[in-house]
């Protein structure tokens, strides 16, 4: 119990962060300081710039050792399966796409917020090597956000890019990749000139998004966030069919074990991801459907999330 009540502090703690952030962009676009004009504006310097440096800084800074190489493989490995078990997993559900809303559903029930909810809770729980396992999380995470979660966001809409392999390879987050993981593959020390704007623009990543998604959630009318039904479903596979499913493979399986394990749960149970609300923005959905699902499977969350890290535990 007292492993759990723990969880749930850490867990709510790193919520109420987030949605300080959030409330001053809701008080931004109420005072028109930062508008959500703005923010839509800005969509695009997160989406081609700030987002790859956070990509790009996270292979940069990761000292290569064979054990880390491998813990990174494996990590990694775990992660692809745990997007795939979420595409899998919402495969029945939000089928019609005429109805643009079905696209953030299917993203939400897939992505989660590993930057801001996964990493800081494994940080605070498992130290620098939980970090480290959950950055081969983050890596995943942009491979098949730039691909698979491109896909699901432009599928339907008017005029719709049809993606041949070339353009699903040449996209901000795997082009991110591609540059990055070379650089960790081969012990190549960067310079700090190079090293130290790359960490800076990526750091602006967490502010910048949680300050769109309150400028969102202004417009977005809030007084019916617990309304829609297909929040509680994308919910129920987000936060509580995905990562169970994936607890009960890795434990049968015995893969993995102790901080390992508990880092990818971490990563399994996250909260759908800010991304929900940027991609959104970027391909004309509906960015108030989008926060309202965020900012309620976040809430969820923090209910949801001890849960599955204790389970690892026992």
């Amino acid at each position: 119990m007292e492993l759990f009540v723990q969880n749930c502090l850490i867990a709510a703690k790193q919520v109420v962060i987030l949605y300080l952030i959030v409330a001053a962009g809701y008080v931004c676009d109420k005072t028109g300081i930062f508008t959500e004009k703005t923010a839509r504006a800005s969509n695009d310097l997160l989406f081609y710039l700030i987002t790859p440096c956070v990509i790009i800084n996270s292979f940069i800074t990761t000292a290569f050792t064979g054990e880390t190489a491998k813990g990174l493989a494996l990590a990694g490995g775990i992660a692809a399966l745990t997007h795939l078990t979420g595409i899998v997993l919402s495969l029945p559900f939000f089928r019609d796409t005429k109805k643009r809303t079905n696209a953030i559903f299917k993203f939400a029930c897939v992505y989660g917020n590993m930057g801001y909810m996964a990493l800081p809770l494994a940080q605070a729980m498992l130290g620098s090597e939980g970090v480290f396992y959950c950055s081969a999380g983050v890596i995943m995470f942009q491979v098949f956000c730039f691909t698979h979660g491109v896909w699901v966001m432009n599928r339907g809409n008017e005029g719709e890019t049809k993606f041949t392999p070339k353009k699903l390879i040449l996209n901000p987050g795997v082009i991110a990749v591609l540059i990055g993981l070379p650089l960790f593959l081969l012990k190549v020390s960067v310079p700090e000139v190079l090293a130290k704007p790359v960490s800076f623009i990526g750091s602006m990543n967490t502010p910048l998004a949680m300050l769109m998604l309150g400028t969102y959630m202004s417009n977005a009318g809030l007084k019916t966030i617990f309304k829609n039904k297909e929040q509680y479903l994308t919910a129920a596979i987000k936060i509580i069919a995905v990562p169970l499913v994936m607890l009960g493979l890795l434990k049968l399986t015995g893969i993995v074990s102790g901080t390992l394990l508990t880092a990818c749960i971490i990563q399994a149970s996250a909260p759908s991801a800010n991304n929900t609300v940027m991609f959104s923005a970027k391909y004309g959905r509906d960015t108030g459907v989008a926060s309202k699902t965020v900012a309620f499977i976040s809430f969820a969350s923090v209910l949801t999330m001890p849960v599955m890290i204790a389970l690892t535990q026992l």
